[in-house]
């Protein structure tokens, strides 16, 4: 694959451009060229984070045009309709059901959407929805594990990214990121992608 735009949603405290860093230090290694852009927003723990990644460009801009995005993933069940519109048909679209739920369901104001509504949308764009659930998520030696390298693994697995990235090639990325915690980061990419492989997305 020549070119491939990655678009990733969720909030603030996630980890979504995280992804997206760990993402660009493996097309570095390769020398893929990329461009990122990162829109933090309202980035402090609850705010609408997005990051927007362009691998095997050189000369477009960094930000993805509706309907142009290959890959897109959401760290949050709502926030994934905030990029439904941007999906190519034939796109994947991995989504954690993880929920956030903001200041205007908490108060009443409006529902929260449901599994078969973004997934709905989802379809309706003409795009594949692999939901990946979060009951449970596993535990490493009775640890949380972090949902974003879960959502990573899973993507892997599930989209486009595989025809760039292998997951050996992420793994060896996010060990020397963070070589104390290496075990565990490594047990949690597997566990996202083998939880892909196993068919636990929906759209398979």
């Amino acid at each position: 694959m020549d070119y491939l735009d990655m678009y990733i949603v969720g909030v603030g405290g996630q980890g979504v451009l995280t992804i997206a860093e760990i993402a660009l230090e493996a097309a570095s290694k390769k020398d893929i060229p990329a461009n990122f852009y990162p829109t933090k927003g309202m980035a402090q723990r609850g705010g609408f984070v997005k990051a927007q990644v362009r691998f095997g460009r050189t000369l477009y801009g960094p930000s993805i045009p509706e309907q142009g995005a290959d890959v897109l993933a959401s760290m949050e069940l709502s926030e994934s309709l905030k990029a439904v519109r941007y999906a190519k048909k034939g796109a994947d679209f991995v989504i954690l059901n993880s929920r956030w739920e903001p200041a205007a369901v908490m108060l009443g104001k409006s529902p929260y959407p449901g599994e078969d509504t973004v997934v709905s949308e989802v379809e309706k764009a003409g795009a594949r929805a692999h939901l990946l659930s979060t009951s449970p998520l596993p535990l490493f030696q009775g640890e949380p594990i972090f949902e974003n390298l879960y959502l990573l693994g899973a993507m892997i697995r599930r989209s486009g990214l595989s025809a760039l990235f292998s997951l050996e090639e992420i793994a060896a990325v996010v060990r020397e990121r963070w070589p104390k915690v290496a075990e565990k980061n490594i047990f949690t990419l597997r566990a996202g992608y083998d939880a892909a492989a196993a068919g636990k997305p929906n759209g398979t």
